[in-house]
């Protein structure tokens, strides 16, 4: 392509929202770092200075991108994969411990996070392989290769640099997994080990007021016996079997209840019972019917009860404490408004400080007594709801969510598979950062520390945004000079 059809091609919308939201971010950090002897937007000496630093690097960098063949990029992506997993490995050897994270490496007066750039990485890697010609999603087997090239970073990340948060990321690109083909089920299967794990944490000491045993293990079995319930309905035409598993199921907690009567009946072990019974009649029908393919709910069955079961090894062993103590603070076993529960209380204060309105740019009390930590990085949205109110922050989450949409429009667009599939990893990502970040400044996840996208404080991250999306446009750009 020529200079001039690149600048055609590319798509302007984009480019002006991501403007948009960069500038409003800048502006933010400049409030949140604000200091009553601070008189520039563009002093160095400062974060709002520095930012402007490395909005105007990232921008650079973004057109160089542009002007790259977008051939290059999937021609180079098993290359660059493998470099940056070496990357990745040999980081935590030259990186500083910073709050538990052995992920950031120190160049001089910058630093710089490998775990960053990888995502995109990961990106043009999965579109290679998944933009083949003859590939197709046809089986869980289709999906091996792909779940490979994304859990080795993954892992790396979690385990070897201890940074849960850039990890927890890659889960966004099952999104595009989704739409390139695989089950809704995976990821309905994903949701639920979420709510097994919630549920065996939140209420696992909770004792029943009947018998011995356990409310989140009650709740874990009926989650587990509703899917099994859920499936034999939706096979069924006349729904007999579905009345015959749902009687099996009612008798025999009747029976625990009538027992109980006499003696103390371990409910935990009725609930297991009802749900071997209920999956034994289960897997009964399937093979009478020869839906062979319905075993896969025997075998998810049996991966949950084995996950239910470890659920409290791994929040006692896997994670680290700072960690287990926020996942307490936020399901309500533990209250530490002074410890980890603070940054999420004192972002809620500044929030709602704000009211409808807000107070007005530079006039944030909680901002300006710094009472919120890292106000300018992972907790910058709290700033725009003291100093902006309901409507900046409305205003911030509407560009976000136009953002997203056009992201996907693009992914549609895309007259090959390579080009769309990394369109929908990068939509994925950039929602995933968004949903998560917004979510635990207002107290509604954990705390996992991750950046909000082209908003937070940051070079890495604005570097590395702004080079996924480039990549992306460049892509685009030459989707006209394609071949459906």
């Amino acid at each position: 392509m020529t200079r001039n059809s690149v600048i055609s091609g590319i798509d302007w919308w984009t480019i002006i929202l991501f403007l948009v939201i960069a500038l409003f971010g800048w502006l933010n950090i400049y409030g949140a770092s604000y200091t009553f002897d601070q008189t520039s937007l563009f002093d160095l000496s400062n974060r709002a200075g520095k930012q402007f630093l490395w909005i105007s690097v990232a921008c650079v960098l973004g057109i160089a991108v542009l002007f790259v063949e977008g051939r290059t990029y999937e021609v180079i992506a098993y290359l660059l994969y493998a470099f940056w997993i070496v990357v990745l490995l040999i980081t935590p050897l030259l990186a500083h411990n910073t709050k538990g994270s052995m992920s950031w490496i120190d160049l001089g007066p910058l630093k710089f996070q490998p775990a960053e750039l990888a995502k995109m990485i990961t990106a043009l890697a999965l579109a290679k392989y998944m933009g083949r010609y003859e590939y197709r999603v046809r089986s869980w087997r289709d999906l091996m290769v792909p779940f490979l090239l994304l859990a080795l970073p993954a892992g790396i990340i979690m385990v070897w640099q201890s940074e849960t948060g850039s990890a927890l990321v890659f889960a966004s690109f099952l999104i595009m997994f989704y739409r390139s083909g695989m089950s809704g089920y995976v990821l309905t299967g994903g949701l639920s080990f979420a709510l097994l794990f919630i549920c065996a944490i939140r209420f696992g000491e909770v004792a029943l007021p009947l018998g011995t045993g356990s409310v989140g293990v009650l709740i874990c079995y009926l989650v587990l016996i509703a899917v099994v319930v859920g499936f034999m309905w939706l096979q069924e035409q006349d729904g007999k079997n579905t009345l015959i598993l749902c009687g099996i199921i009612v008798l025999t907690y009747a029976a625990g209840l009538i027992a109980n009567i006499w003696f103390t009946v371990n409910f935990n072990l009725i609930s297991l019972v009802a749900l071997v019974l209920a999956l034994a009649y289960f897997t009964f029908v399937v093979l009478y019917r020869r839906h062979f393919s319905l075993l896969i709910v025997t075998a998810y069955v049996a991966v949950a009860l084995l996950f239910c079961e470890a659920c409290t090894m791994v929040f006692d062993k896997v994670l680290q404490p700072h960690q287990r103590t926020r996942i307490e603070v936020l399901l309500g076993l533990k209250d530490d408004p002074a410890g980890a529960g603070y940054n999420v209380n004192q972002s809620l204060i500044a929030i709602g400080s704000g009211q409808f309105t807000g107070k007005g740019f530079l006039k944030g009390t909680q901002t300006k007594l710094r009472f919120v930590p890292e106000q300018d990085t992972d907790f910058i949205f709290c700033t725009v709801g003291e100093e902006w109110g309901f409507i900046g922050s409305a205003g911030v989450l509407i560009v976000y969510l136009i953002f997203i949409l056009r992201l996907i429009f693009i992914a549609e667009r895309q007259r090959d598979n390579y080009s769309r599939i990394y369109a929908y990893c990068v939509a994925g990502i950039f929602f995933f950062h968004l949903t998560i970040n917004v979510g635990m400044v207002l107290g509604l996840l954990p705390v996992i520390g991750i950046p909000l996208p082209f908003f937070s404080y940051g070079g890495s991250s604005m570097i590395s945004f702004t080079l996924l999306l480039a990549v992306l446009l460049r892509l685009d750009a030459e989707r006209l000079n394609k071949l459906h």
